[in-house]
């Protein structure tokens, strides 16, 4: 169960998005948001005291302005949800966006981590800014929730779930799956490209056993021949398919890995046009 949701703002109109995509998507859910604020202060070396009176009064500074902004969102979001059962707290931190958002699923028992893929500078060119990188390739031991760009919050009926079968699937693995599909009576789009024409066995037992873990819900098995990157060919099943949401396990040599290494961004043309479900290696 997805009750505790931290979602990393830095007041543009992306993260706040982002926020209101989480709140839609637990609407019929008791939840309990925390919005998360971090500012660093980039300060000369301090050598003398003056250095560290401009410290000072550059932290009271960035302090003031990020716990204005975080009220500025907090009056917003309670406005715009005042009918959901939804509680929201912030937090403002002198530290940097990754190490706090690591530290704040430990100390606040985060389920969900909620984020736009572009914050206030990200160059449109890109599918995600590198602070979105960065949490991916950090954050271990909690699901990520990536929101393109300022979008709106549509029912996620169709889930793609690509996979290449090569890696064992325990039910820990599927449960922010399987917890968001049964939200909304999703069809779960299982999304293999293949290379060779046939399963191997350790790959024949992981079909067997996903199939056994989702035969409660709705669910389809789409074999593509990979006739072309492999990014290009989710863009094409997302596009065709009508997906509302994309969800992926985050293990080694897996795609997510690849796509996280940031030039290979550009070159993968992996532009995800919805929301992407990242699930962390429970393995």
């Amino acid at each position: 169960m997805m009750k505790r949701i931290l979602v990393p703002t830095d007041f543009s109109n992306n993260a706040y998005s982002a926020l209101c995509y989480a709140t839609r998507l637990f609407q019929n859910q008791v939840c309990q948001f925390y919005i998360l604020n971090t500012f660093e202060v980039h300060t000369p070396v301090l050598t003398g005291r003056i250095d560290t009176k401009k410290g000072d009064l550059l932290y009271q500074k960035l302090s003031v302005e990020s716990q204005e902004g975080l009220d500025k969102v907090f009056h917003s979001i309670v406005r715009d949800t005042d009918d959901l059962a939804h509680t929201f707290e912030t937090i403002s931190v002198s530290k940097g966006l990754t190490q706090t958002i690591l530290k704040t699923i430990d100390s606040k028992n985060i389920d969900l981590v909620v984020m736009g893929t572009k914050g206030a500078t990200g160059a449109s060119a890109l599918f995600m800014g590198s602070n979105a990188v960065k949490v991916i390739q950090k954050v271990k031991n909690c699901p990520v929730l990536l929101i393109p760009n300022e979008f709106d919050f549509k029912t996620p009926t169709e889930i793609a779930f690509p996979t290449d079968f090569n890696r064992f699937y325990i039910p820990e693995d599927l449960k922010p799956l399987m917890y968001i599909a049964s939200l909304f009576d999703a069809n779960i789009r299982v999304f293999h490209i293949h290379e060779e024409e046939k399963l191997d066995e350790i790959q024949e037992y992981n079909y067997h056993t996903l199939k056994k873990y989702l035969e409660d819900f709705t669910y389809s098995i789409h074999w593509i021949s990979k006739l072309n990157q492999k990014a290009f060919l989710i863009n094409d099943f997302i596009d065709q398919l009508d997906i509302d949401l994309l969800a992926m396990i985050n293990y080694r040599h897996s795609l997510i890995e690849t796509i996280a290494h940031e030039p290979v961004i550009k070159k993968l043309g992996f532009r995800s046009s919805v929301p992407f479900l990242i699930i962390p290696d429970v393995n």
